[in-house]
């Protein structure tokens, strides 16, 4: 009986504050895109670029799981571009095509974490996201799952996995890693009393309760991704440096299902490029040996980070985290600047190298892949990094560049200033950073709410970690 009526009391809480006909429901009210405006302060324009960056998530969201559809366009094949060889790199090829159905796990998780900036800021109800999360959170229940992990895409409308590639049909854990950072962050922001509040925080308790991130943990190995069918025959450990040091911190702060410290040690830390002490351009990142290619892509610093805060958190090694982020955005800055390849377009107020479209496909861009192609997310992403440079690439992009490179959902993906190539299209892995990462810039918000979750704090603590937040 008490289920019956916790149903009926969800239900008329849902259906409120519009009417179309004999339907009743909240509204999600669309936000209507902005042009190029002249004459705006700092602090105007990173409002505007966030709010029109929300969009993506908000107005372009699927119409069914409310979920965030992983790209704008339709691609077929997950594939890289193979800079060195010049050739498709396809290891492990998929023949799917991508389109408004396929969902972006990880990127969802950022999506979540965006929607509630965008009602702390007052672009939409708190009523409004909370119809919106509970559409998600019953869906994301429904869906399929491997020890409680998601795969890297899935169908909007079914829940089933979509092959992101030959054996990876199942489990990914590093997408996992990200929307449950998303899922937390609302759970801390949704704090009310409401019956519905109270109901999407025990819905996300436990979907976090149930993924079982030690079933991959292998013979001292953390591994990225299982399948029924194909079991662990992707053979991909987790080494470090990249963008999956989230993986590692959420996975130890599980409360049922902890991964060890010694996976932490022996696998992520094991990686050839992990340590760095080469310098380039004057500068040296305590993290990521790439060698000629100086560092990898940009969003290495910025996919953990939405959540967890960089300032002051320092490991056992003693290597400071925003120290780390810093200098991997400053050698992009550098290496655009120096212009090895005499790419027209490129200098201070035009850097930052990351994954994205290109002319090429989806390229992970970095200065040892470097296609004259530069992705917007990059420099605005970094913001907490280099405030300064980051607001110079910004300027540049949206009053320069103008509507060339600014549409719907704010700064398309990839633009080729050299040839005037730019992308239309945006990806949701590359437009969540950008409003979140701007608010962890202008107020601290998603680094405030996911820091102080206890078990994150147990979590870090269990591998070594020290923070501000954990006393």
């Amino acid at each position: 009986m008490r289920k019956i009526i916790s149903i009926f009391a969800l239900a008329t809480l849902l259906a409120v504050s519009c009417q179309t006909g004999e339907k009743e429901y909240v509204c999600e009210e669309p936000i209507k895109p902005v042009g190029v405006v002249s004459g705006l302060g700092d602090d105007d324009l990173l409002e505007l670029v966030q709010k029109q960056t929300f969009r993506f998530f908000w107005d372009f969201g699927h119409p069914v799981s409310g979920l965030a559809r992983e790209r704008s366009n339709t691609v077929k094949g997950a594939y890289y571009w193979d800079y060195i060889n010049e050739a498709w790199d396809k290891p492990n090829f998929s023949e799917h095509t991508y389109g408004p159905e396929a969902i972006a796990v990880g990127g969802s998780g950022f999506g979540i974490m965006a929607m509630t900036v965008a009602v702390e800021r007052g672009w939409i109800t708190r009523e409004a996201a909370l119809n919106r999360l509970h559409k998600i959170v019953e869906f994301l229940l429904q869906a399929e799952t491997f020890h409680g992990a998601y795969p890297h895409f899935m169908n909007g409308e079914t829940g089933k996995p979509i092959t992101f590639g030959r054996q990876d049909d199942g489990a990914d854990i590093v997408e996992t890693s990200y929307l449950m950072m998303g899922l937390l962050t609302a759970r801390e922001y949704f704090n009310g009393d409401t019956p519905i509040e109270q109901y999407l925080r025990g819905k996300i308790t436990q979907m976090w309760e149930t993924v079982n991130w030690s079933w991959f943990e292998k013979d001292g190995k953390l591994f990225w991704h299982w399948a029924p069918n194909h079991g662990f025959d992707m053979n991909f450990p987790i080494y470090g440096w990249n963008e999956c040091l989230i993986t590692y911190i959420v996975a130890a702060s599980s409360p049922l299902f902890p991964i060890s410290k010694d996976v932490y040690e022996s696998c992520w830390k094991a990686g050839e490029g992990y340590r760095n002490t080469k310098e380039h351009y004057g500068i040296t990142s305590p993290l990521g040996d790439w060698g000629e290619s100086l560092c990898g892509p940009l969003f290495f610093e910025h996919y953990t980070f939405q959540g967890i805060d960089p300032n002051g958190l320092v490991d056992e090694e003693g290597v400071h985290y925003y120290e780390q982020g810093k200098a991997h955005t400053l050698l992009h800055r550098a290496y655009a600047i120096a212009n090895p390849n005499n790419h027209k377009g490129y200098g201070a107020n035009c850097w930052g190298f990351t994954a994205g479209d290109s002319n090429k496909g989806y390229v992970a861009h970095d200065p040892g892949t470097d296609l004259g192609v530069i992705q917007p997310t990059a420099a605005l992403s970094s913001f907490p990094y280099t405030p300064e440079e980051s607001m110079e690439v910004l300027r540049h992009l949206y009053y320069d560049l103008g509507d060339t490179v600014w549409g719907e959902y704010g700064f398309v993906d990839g633009f080729n200033p050299e040839t005037g190539w730019a992308s239309n299209t945006w990806l949701a892995i590359d437009e969540g950073p950008i409003v979140n990462m701007i608010e962890n810039y202008r107020t601290g918000m998603l680094w405030k709410l996911f820091m102080n979750i206890p078990d994150i704090q147990r979590g870090l603590t269990r591998l070594g970690f020290t923070s501000p937040y954990i006393k």
